[in-house]
């Protein structure tokens, strides 16, 4: 008897879970129905396995809490982008759209076990104490990962701002796990930043996708413009490292820049799953040049905008190939304290390629490789400077007196170079791969002045 009711609880459950999912889709929801009959041989055996937890378990197991436990099983089965999210996860999954949360700072997925850092976000604690996309994190604190759920996981890296917490961190070319210590705080994501790197060529980081920030970043743009005297020759969009964030936004982004045809379009099982978006004819940089910097840890939102920008040939794509986070998630409410997360649709890219598990492939891969000055000490052999040379007659006569002497050596001995401020370091010190883009970005802007395609 007991079996029976457990067996009828368990089909209500099966049949309370859809039931949300294909309120909206009741024509495919009658198409399933046609083709599939109920799986009742496998909610024998859920129930047979209930049962047995329920009496031979070591310990006590709350009814509701087995049910979550088994829900959150048939979704973490999936994917790892579906979850089941309860009371404070769903309070925090609302908020994450926001630009405001409290954490370490990183996005993270699970991968063999343990929580892979997808991206550090810029300007948190993680960035700051030098966390890298492709981090696999293994402890936390003294508790190993192994065993825990991506949301457990989570919850033992959130806490109380001011609070510290460690982590054991495997990373690609380390001779041993790194340990980081890092302190929470309060998370508050400025998504677009900006600057000019030389007159007239402008520079935008994108660190996540907001609901506003195409709009931030339109008038980031406009005021780089006025600063450079009212026009631009190029713009380096930098994507690296930014792990996605809401799809409007992304499109938003990706329009700016695009007049006609289309950015992106999903496409999943149901009908509500199936959306395209077009380009809308203006372009905030009335066809100047753009460079796109991305890199392992750019994901999702990044890759429709790379993507997008790609394919119309309106950007080149630099740096390395992108994480493949190309699947759309869809959060449905189940009540008031929970909702699922759960996996509908793929991106694509105007041209049709899935994103999905190949990433956007750039158009110029780059390293990011660590460039040191080489100490300048001898000023290397001029024309100019050697006894009795020929004067350039578009010049006015050098003067003999500046001239060395017959018989003397051309190289001098350099004058002292002033003591450097840190924002004297070079470019190309300072970030090697954007110092390349800016001068890809130069050649484009060259190439156009000359009549070049």
């Amino acid at each position: 008897m007991k079996k029976e009711l457990l067996l009828t609880l368990s089909v209500c459950i099966a049949l309370g879970i859809g039931g949300f999912a294909v309120a909206e889709e009741s024509a495919a929801q009658a198409e399933v129905e046609k083709e599939e009959v109920a799986p009742l041989e496998s909610l024998r055996q859920f129930a047979e396995v209930f049962t047995r937890i329920k009496q031979s378990y070591v310990e006590e197991v709350d009814d509701d809490k087995l049910i979550r436990f088994a829900i959150r099983g048939m979704l973490d089965g999936l994917d790892p982008h579906s979850d089941f999210v309860i009371e404070d996860d769903y309070e925090e999954l609302q908020e994450n759209t926001s630009g405001e949360f409290g954490g370490l700072g990183i996005e993270v997925g699970m991968e063999d076990g343990f929580v892979k850092v997808i991206s550090p976000i810029d300007d948190t604690p993680a960035a700051a104490a030098g966390v890298k996309a492709g981090d696999l994190i293994i402890r936390l604190d003294d508790q190993p990962v192994k065993g825990m759920t991506l949301n457990e996981a989570v919850d033992v890296m959130r806490g109380k701002p001011g609070t510290s917490i460690t982590l054991t961190i495997l990373r690609g070319g380390a001779d041993a796990p790194v340990v980081v210590e890092i302190e929470r705080d309060i998370i508050r994501v400025k998504s677009v930043k900006g600057r000019l790197l030389e007159k007239a060529y402008a520079y935008i980081r994108i660190s996540n996708f907001q609901q506003h920030t195409s709009k931030d970043m339109v008038k980031r743009i406009d005021r780089l413009r006025e600063e450079s005297g009212g026009s631009l020759n190029g713009l380096i969009l930098d994507l690296r490292n930014n792990p996605g964030g809401v799809l409007n936004g992304a499109v938003a982004v990706s329009d700016a820049f695009i007049t006609k045809g289309e950015v992106v379009y999903t496409e999943g099982r149901t009908k509500s799953s199936m959306s395209r978006f077009a380009a809308k004819p203006d372009d905030v940089l009335d066809g100047a040049p753009i460079v796109v910097l991305v890199n392992e840890g750019s994901a999702s939102a990044s890759e429709i905008v790379a993507g997008a920008l790609q394919d119309h040939q309106r950007a080149i794509i630099i740096g390395r190939t992108t994480f493949g986070k190309g699947s759309v998630q869809t959060v449905i409410p189940v009540d008031e304290k929970s909702a699922v997360k759960i996996t509908t649709a793929r991106y694509f890219t105007p041209n049709g390629r899935s994103i999905q598990a190949e990433g956007i492939v750039p158009d110029i891969e780059l390293q990011p490789l660590t460039v040191e000055l080489k100490e300048k000490k001898l000023t290397l052999v001029r024309e100019s400077v050697l006894s009795g040379h020929l004067v350039n007659h578009d010049e006015e006569d050098t003067d003999p007196a500046q001239a060395p002497a017959n018989g003397e050596s051309g190289e001098v001995e350099a004058e002292p170079e002033p003591e450097k401020k840190e924002s004297d370091t070079p470019l190309v010190v300072e970030d090697f791969m954007l110092n390349e883009a800016l001068n890809i970005l130069k050649g484009l802007h060259i190439l156009g002045q000359h009549g070049g395609e």
